[in-house]
């Protein structure tokens, strides 16, 4: 029965988007209390990440014992007064994407302070995984899962969800793993006029440039992901680095140097330079677009094997 419920969620959204009946939405996600979420939260010390518009999310673990992520939903200075419907318009907007790689929404707090809640976090962070010494390393296998699965949600994002307008930011630290590994996107909330220009906006628009910087953003973004999967080094500290050393290398040798060392030699030689390739397509983007995030897809989705190869020669 959960099973038939989660499936007709996003429909039974849509339709309470279009009757206009947006408070009816406590009917379809659990409304949790502003003391459930202090307490799951830990009051709120356990920061999984904060995005660039100051929003942060917290590790949550619920009465069940559940791992869930609790991100605040903030407002502009003039909005903070506004009615819990434009709120409840945002938890139907969200809860109606469906993407086996985006995190959904579980439930929401209103009131003074506003709350999302969304799905298990059974394993945290890519961040955490690439970071923390005691955490057992990410096999090369799931780490070329996450590089398809992140590209699979942005394709579903930029090409197949519905007209309203998102915001998405993606680095290691809002990438999330389920209790199986699974890779889901954390970073999602509609888009307002308070969305920081460094977020890469997803939007219906009539500019064609518009839409050409917003993809060529997001496909960069994609590009230091990989290079965080390959190296292990963070693309926060060190992104001018990794964007340099990805754009001058053209030996296997440097390939092999810069691999985590967490990996050994346990990954495909073959699978580690076509990755690579994407990357460097990816990272050139900005200055020289040339493909689109459902041809990265694609190539990632078939092992980084499709019949036609990504290159600028």
């Amino acid at each position: 029965m959960k099973d038939v419920i989660r499936k007709l969620r996003p429909r039974l959204l849509s339709w309470l988007h279009r009757s206009g009946s947006a408070g009816r939405i406590a009917l379809f996600v659990r409304r949790f209390s502003y003391k459930e979420v202090k307490k799951a939260t830990d009051e709120f010390r356990r920061v999984m990440y904060s995005n660039p518009d100051g929003v942060s999310a917290y590790k949550a673990k619920l009465e069940d014992g559940e791992v869930v992520l609790v991100k605040e939903v903030k407002f502009l200075d003039h909005e903070e007064n506004s009615s819990d419907g434009e709120f409840y318009r945002q938890v139907q907007l969200l809860a109606r994407l469906h993407h086996r790689h985006l995190l959904a929404v579980r439930g929401f707090s209103a009131g003074r302070k506003r709350y999302l809640v969304f799905d298990n976090i059974e394993n945290g962070s890519l961040k955490e995984h690439l970071d923390d010494p005691l955490r057992t390393p990410l096999d090369w296998r799931t780490r070329l899962q996450i590089a398809i699965g992140v590209a699979a949600a942005l394709e579903y994002l930029l090409h197949f969800s519905d007209p309203p307008m998102y915001s998405v930011s993606i680095s290691s630290s809002n990438i999330m793993l389920d209790q199986n590994f699974n890779v889901k996107v954390a970073d999602i909330s509609v888009h307002t006029s308070s969305t920081n220009s460094s977020a890469l906006i997803l939007q219906s628009s009539d500019s064609e440039g518009s839409d050409e910087l917003q993809h060529e953003n997001i496909i960069f973004q994609l590009g230091l992901l990989i290079l965080e999967l390959v190296t292990g080094q963070s693309s926060v500290k060190g992104c001018t680095d990794l964007v340099q050393w990805i754009q001058e290398c053209s030996s296997s040798s440097s390939f092999h140097r810069m691999i985590d060392p967490d990996l050994g030699d346990r990954y495909d030689s073959s699978e580690l330079r076509k990755l690579l390739a994407v990357a460097r397509v990816c990272i050139r983007s900005r200055y020289e677009p040339k493909f689109s995030i459902q041809q990265i897809f694609r190539y990632l989705q078939k092992k980084v094997e499709n019949p036609y190869e990504l290159t600028y020669e």
